[in-house]
């Protein structure tokens, strides 16, 4: 028998309420990405600047609230995870604990960071005891984590119920993501960074240091690759130079061993060192269970030997088993020989956006928090020795007047402070502090010490204004102190690392083939292979060529080898390099990869020109720029030599001018400039003489009101110009119809430009044998032969490339590629492949003489 309820069903009705109604998919999608985004910043991934997660950062940071510093007595581990439960990380006590018994394992950290006494667990896979019964404190190279935190060095949070400020992140005086590593899953995304010597990672900063322009070989000088706490042996090289120069690699661990001879003719396998993050007991479980399954034949017996003094298995072999065949075995069928998968992805830009970073980047992003960390500091400092200088100031004046200042002490009643500075011209701070004093302190004031204490302040506060002036003291003071912990701290490294015959370098595991370079004005890039388009004869619809996000366009299209380099030209003048293959693949319908993840572009940068080289060398080659103002530059290519991964400036360019193109040049050619009405202007490129990077560059063309640049190229005798509008229209007319002027003028008439053509979208000198892929705003691609588009006049509308399947659609990008056997398109009143009716001007046109 159900009972009556015991309140009121009006009460929990709420007739007032408002309710809103949400849309389910859009409701769905905020809610996981604001869970994704939680769980990526505030949980899963490492801050690049001091390699912690949040949990390690907020345990250390609690400790050295507690003063459980090095030289302190051990404290209960309980206490430690309390008061981080209960001040910062409101989540369970056990994943504290976790993180806080990690941080004291010598077998999973380089350097721990945590001195922990008692029971923290084994390489054997043992847990670590209760925290009631375990003790820690912070261990001394934990003293650099947080060194200069009380300085104002690090921005500051409110802790979950505000009652609290944690730092954002610690100083980390030394690079601790690199050194001692990181692993964890988000959602989408994981990180697994291998720790590395301490030395090897400080002299690579200081390499960076002395030579910005240093490369990954550079860099590798110094860092030979991971160095794991459980020692071990790399084998070969190749995947870590692919991890440092990428982000992602692949490393081959092997386990060391030796052999024994025991007995009569007998012999054993031991066993001294293992893998990184292999647990020794599931290991000989493993094997043991192999060899009962007639799956490892040869050995007779398995025995741990471990002890304190070291790590020793001994695998015994039968007297006619061959040592290296069952050993070889062992490497091929057990975790005896394992692979760690790099993955180094960190948070960057204050912990806004997870990144994979290469090996430079890392070390970019390290040393420029150190900086700031020292500009930052020494503000302080100097604000803190002028505060202490203004005080001495006036007790020097007070001791000056010594018993005149207790006279009028003595003889005010609440006023002394007022009666102080309205008498020795002090202010309120300096008055105050004398008020302060004790009267045997005042009377005891010693002008000589004084005077020497003021005069040392002099000192400090003219050699900090001097340090801040100055960036190469600032890099100097950061090289003395990295160099000073790397004395202190470093040591030998543990894992060897093993050349392996015949070793394949990453750039040997690449076929280089022909791709087709696609980048959308949201900045997002992708590589496909050129087989997957098939050519269309002229006039056809094309293929969809790439998806691209709601009002996002293609801006850039070309074809490159997976070996060349691709040089990025940004619309700040700035530019990057990558190789081909380190752009991601993608499918002809996928949207790419956002370039924030290739390039270290700075927020609001956009990259507006992408060229390809084979290679950077001093051999007389150019760059030739074009601005959309009409500005030209000729920039010697052997300058572009040594890139940084954050970019270097190749164009100093007027507020309001962007980039447009960039084109290699032998010094010897004819640039053609094309602008969005139609004109163009055509000169040796000798009339622009070579400058350095910060050079602003010449006028190349003069524009009318409205007008601008959209293309520039190099005008070879005997091609043909090829121009293509924004209504799919186009024509190819002879270079030699184009007369030689001097730069700077208005120029000749390129296309008669009407309603029914649209404006000129792009130009390109060509000689028949290349096919083109012309790109619509939808993403509609088409490829279609270059000869089959019939040779006109500079003053004629030309003929119809491309149609649309959609009203509004426009062409917005051209590029070339080789030819291709084209598939005949098969429509009702298409006119034949190189065939179509020329469009004459809709009145003559006459060449207009240059300006």
């Amino acid at each position: 028998m159900s009972k009556k309820p015991q309140y009121d069903p009006e009460e929990i009705r709420f007739p007032n309420q408002k309710i809103e109604q949400s849309p389910l998919v859009s409701e769905m999608q905020k809610s996981y990405i604001e869970y994704a985004m939680s769980v990526i910043v505030g949980r899963a991934l490492p801050d690049v600047r001091d390699g912690l997660k949040p949990v390690h950062r907020r345990i250390l940071y609690a400790m050295y609230e507690d003063g459980l510093t090095f030289e302190k007595a051990f404290r209960k581990c309980a206490t430690a995870v309390g008061d981080v439960l209960g001040r910062y990380h409101p989540h369970g006590d056990q994943s504290v604990y976790d993180a806080l018994v990690r941080l004291a394992q010598d077998f999973s950290m380089r350097y721990v960071l945590v001195d922990g006494h008692g029971n923290f667990g084994s390489i054997d896979g043992d847990p670590p005891a209760a925290y009631r019964y375990t003790e820690a404190r912070l261990s001394k190279i934990s003293e650099e984590m947080l060194r200069d935190i009380e300085k104002d060095t690090v921005d500051w949070d409110p802790n979950f119920d505000e009652t609290r400020k944690e730092p954002r992140v610690l100083p980390a005086r030394f690079p601790n993501l690199l050194v001692n590593g990181s692993s964890g899953i988000a959602v989408g995304m994981a990180t697994n960074i291998p720790p590395h010597n301490l030395r090897e990672v400080i002299n690579a900063c200081i390499c960076v240091l002395d030579n910005p322009e240093a490369e990954i070989a550079d860099l590798m000088q110094h860092v030979k690759g991971p160095d794991f706490p459980t020692k071990g042996i790399i084998m070969g090289r190749s995947g870590i130079r692919a991890a440092y120069a990428t982000g992602r690699g692949r490393v081959v661990i092997r386990a060391r061993t030796e052999f024994e001879e025991f007995g009569k003719d007998r012999t054993r396998i031991v066993v001294t060192e293992i893998p990184y993050q292999v647990n020794k007991r599931l290991l000989i479980k493993n094997m043991a269970e192999q060899v009962e399954d007639k799956r490892l034949e040869g050995i007779s017996d398995i025995r741990d030997e471990s002890d304190r003094n070291g790590m020793r298995v001994v695998i015994e072999l039968k007297r006619d088993a061959n040592p290296q065949v069952v050993l070889n075995r062992l490497f091929s069928q057990t975790a005896l020989q394992s692979s760690f998968a790099i993955n180094m992805l960190a948070l960057v830009d204050n912990q806004s956006q997870p990144k994979i970073l290469s090996l430079r980047h890392i070390i970019d992003e390290y040393l420029r928090f150190q900086e700031e960390l020292i500009v930052r500091r020494t503000k302080y400092d100097l604000r803190k020795a002028q505060e202490r200088a203004h005080l001495l100031e006036g007790l020097l004046i007070a001791q000056d007047h010594i018993d005149e200042v207790i006279k009028v002490i003595r003889s005010s009643y609440d006023s002394a402070k007022q009666d102080l500075m309205s008498r020795f011209g002090l202010d309120e701070i300096q008055a105050q502090a004398i008020c302060d004093m004790r009267l045997i302190a005042l009377q005891g004031l010693n002008r000589e010490k004084l005077e020497t204490e003021y005069k040392e302040l002099e000192e400090k506060i003219a050699y900090f204004e001097k340090l801040l002036a100055s960036n190469e003291m600032i890099r100097a003071v950061l090289k003395e102190e990295l160099m000073a912990i790397a004395e202190k701290y470093g040591d030998d490294r543990k894992t060897e690392i093993q050349d392996v015959e015949n070793e394949i370098d990453i750039e040997d595991l690449i076929e280089e083939e022909e791709c087709v370079f696609t980048l959308t004005e949201a900045g997002y890039i992708k590589r496909t292979p050129v087989s997957e388009y098939t050519a269309q004869s002229k006039g056809g619809m094309g293929k969809k060529g790439i998806t691209t996000r709601d009002e996002d366009v293609v801006v850039d299209v070309f074809t490159a080898s997976t070996h060349d380099y691709i040089l990025f030209f940004t619309d700040t003048g700035k530019v990057y390099r990558k190789k081909g293959y380190q752009i991601p693949e993608s499918g002809k319908t996928a949207k790419g990869t956002n370039l924030i993840n290739i390039l270290q572009i700075e927020q609001g940068e956009r990259v507006q020109a992408m060229i390809h080289t084979r290679s950077i060398e001093d051999d007389g080659r150019f760059l030739f720029m074009v601005t959309r103002n009409g500005t030209v530059k000729r920039l010697p290519a052997n300058t572009l030599r040594n890139l940084r991964n954050n970019g270097i400036r190749a164009l100093r360019m007027d507020e309001g001018d962007e980039l447009i193109t960039v084109r290699e040049t032998d010094g010897t050619m004819r640039i053609l400039i094309a602008t969005h009405d139609g004109q163009a202007v055509c000169f040796d490129e000798t009339d622009v003489r070579p400058m350095g990077r910060d050079a602003m560059g010449v006028r190349g063309i003069r524009l009318r009101e409205g007008d601008y640049v959209v293309a520039a190229a190099r005008a070879a005798e005997g091609n043909t110009v090829l121009s293509i509008t924004e209504k799919g229209y186009g024509k190819r007319t002879p270079v030699e119809d184009y007369r030689i002027t001097n730069r700077g003028g208005l120029g000749i008439k390129n296309y008669m430009v009407t309603d029914k053509t649209g404006p000129v979208v792009g130009v390109k000198v060509v000689d028949g044998s290349e096919d083109i892929l012309l790109v619509t705003q939808s993403g509609i691609m088409i490829r279609t032969a270059v000869d089959s588009i019939r040779v006109a006049g500079r003053a004629t509308q030309g003929v119809i490339v491309m149609r649309f399947k959609e009203d509004g659609d426009q062409v917005i990008s051209m590029a070339l590629t080789d030819k291709e056997e084209a598939e005949p398109v098969q429509e009702d009143g298409e006119l034949s492949q190189g065939e179509g009716e020329v469009l004459p001007a809709e009145e003559p046109t006459q060449d207009e003489p240059e300006a």
